[in-house]
């Protein structure tokens, strides 16, 4: 494409890529295709370290909240020993009104302080789920009796988990974790809005 990919975006949203210095213009195309001419409501960007195998890599999630939908873009370093740097990127577009849950967990520094300015959220997370991917968490099953040998089986609990974004102030700065809120607030009201 002859345009790149930063200039296509709203202008916000492309500091915020490129900020990163992380293939800000391959992450910035990958964003644009995807939400063509349609207007941004809220955005997040977020870099974070990863492990493959005995390497850190990088990863970086950019989220974009339109009025019908959720893009949901992920670039991660792709290298295999012996050949040049590589990036595999991949961008999902979930329609608002497929999205089934958005929940938005924080935890609070000084919380009986909370409403005097004097309390901060210092970790945050943001959950999304859409029906694409689940989790299962399975455990041995235990009886009340101490001294049962018997196999009881398996328990567990079903989860359906297909985003999942943690920011910490002290790793992302406060910056970031009230980006996070703001993005999962305007999530949530959309998605409350579509059902």
């Amino acid at each position: 494409m002859s345009t790149s990919g930063s200039g296509r975006l709203p202008a916000d949203l492309g500091r915020d890529i490129d900020s990163c210095r992380y293939f800000p213009e391959l992450v910035a195309d990958t964003v644009a295709m995807a939400l063509g001419e349609e207007p941004v409501v809220a955005h997040l960007v977020h870099q974070e370290a990863t492990f493959n195998r005995d390497e850190i890599q990088r990863h970086m999630s950019v989220l974009v909240l339109t009025p019908s939908r959720l893009l949901v873009s992920h670039t991660d370093e792709n290298n295999e020993p012996g050949k040049t740097g590589q990036a595999l990127t991949t961008t999902e577009s979930v329609p608002l009104h497929k999205i089934t849950s958005v929940a938005l967990s924080q935890v609070v520094g000084n919380a009986e302080r909370f409403g005097s300015g004097r309390s901060e959220v210092v970790e945050t997370w943001l959950a999304v789920a859409w029906g694409t991917m689940s989790r299962v968490d399975l455990e041995p099953a235990h009886c009340s009796d101490p001294s049962c040998e018997a196999d009881h089986g398996l328990t567990g609990v079903a989860a359906a988990e297909d985003l999942t974004v943690r920011i910490s102030a002290a790793g992302d700065g406060p910056d970031k974790v009230r980006q996070l809120v703001s993005f999962a607030t305007a999530l949530q009201r959309v998605n409350g809005r579509s059902s």
